[in-house]
């Protein structure tokens, strides 16, 4: 895996955004990481691109090496940090893709800024309607009649999250590459260079319960989820939203892809994958190919 320079631009609002950035095309893309990551996720993804496009990919607050002054409480949040760092850089007319939580920070950047998203990626992205979270029974299996609704509930979580805050505090990269493994890299998993730098990589985070918090309460649908009536800013995307998912995704099932292109109709496109959350290692060849063929 080829290492890029991390490059880092102070925003208006005080926070430090982070970015890599590679190649000279005439087409830009943005890409933005998921949960328990950042832009060094995507490096295998830029050297792939970086020949024929304009390539960004950006740490979002709380993650890799952007800064975490303020607390998040929405996705919206993490999408105004990345509108500042898009304005600041004057970039227009871009792709932009989002993987994982990253999918719906995109799609409430593509619903503020109409005028400059030509075109939405959704990477196994998080559902329309977010990913509720349930108490735990003394099994540790979740109780789908006790949602979580608080950053005080979800930072005691048994299951979720107290592991994997547990492993950052104290460096445990065997657990976290246990975690990955049983769920993300399940298919197929990193060499151990690239792998060990993905895993320095999520040491960094320090927003986990923002961003669960984010995703329980996400819903840009008119509609209700389990938390309440959606905010209904999914009529404010107008870029086409071409949605890559892997059919054995254990993160987010593929039910909830087919959700998504059922409420944009047909201003999305969806591409099933044989393979699971991490189609940057399951499906390497095809996921560049597909991204080619449908950048604008």
């Amino acid at each position: 895996m080829k290492n890029y320079e991390v490059k880092s631009l102070l925003l208006s609002n005080g926070e430090t955004i982070a970015y890599r950035e590679a190649g000279n095309g005439s087409k830009t893309v943005i890409l933005v990481h998921g949960n328990m990551s950042s832009s060094v996720h995507f490096q295998t993804t830029m050297e792939a691109l970086e020949a024929e496009y304009k390539v960004y990919a950006v740490d979002m607050r709380g993650f890799g090496d952007s800064s975490y002054h303020y607390e998040l409480n929405s996705l919206h949040d993490f999408s105004e940090d990345i509108q500042l760092w898009i304005k600041a850089l004057d970039l227009k007319d871009f792709n932009i893709l989002g993987w994982s939580t990253g999918g719906g920070v995109v799609l409430e950047l593509a619903a503020d800024m109409p005028e400059r998203v030509k075109k939405v990626f959704l990477l196994d992205s998080v559902g329309i309607k977010g990913f509720p979270m349930f108490k735990k029974d003394e099994k540790g299996q979740p109780v789908l009649t006790q949602l979580i609704t608080t950053k005080e509930e979800i930072k005691v979580d048994p299951v979720q999250v107290l592991p994997i805050l547990t492993a950052y505090a104290t460096r445990n990269k065997d657990l976290l590459k246990m975690i990955w493994n049983a769920v993300i890299y399940n298919t197929v998993q990193p060499n151990e260079e690239d792998y060990d730098a993905y895993l320095e990589a999520m040491l960094k985070q320090r927003n986990l319960v923002d961003v669960d918090y984010s995703l329980v309460h996400f819903n840009m649908t008119s509609e209700n989820n389990h938390i309440g009536r959606g905010s209904g800013r999914m009529l404010l995307i107008q870029a086409p939203i071409v949605i890559l998912h892997g059919k054995n995704d254990y993160v987010i099932p593929f039910n909830q892809a087919e959700e998504m292109k059922q409420h944009f109709g047909d201003q999305a496109v969806l591409i099933p994958f044989e393979g699971g959350h991490s189609l940057p290692t399951d499906c390497f060849d095809a996921y560049i190919k597909v991204l080619k063929e449908h950048f604008v």
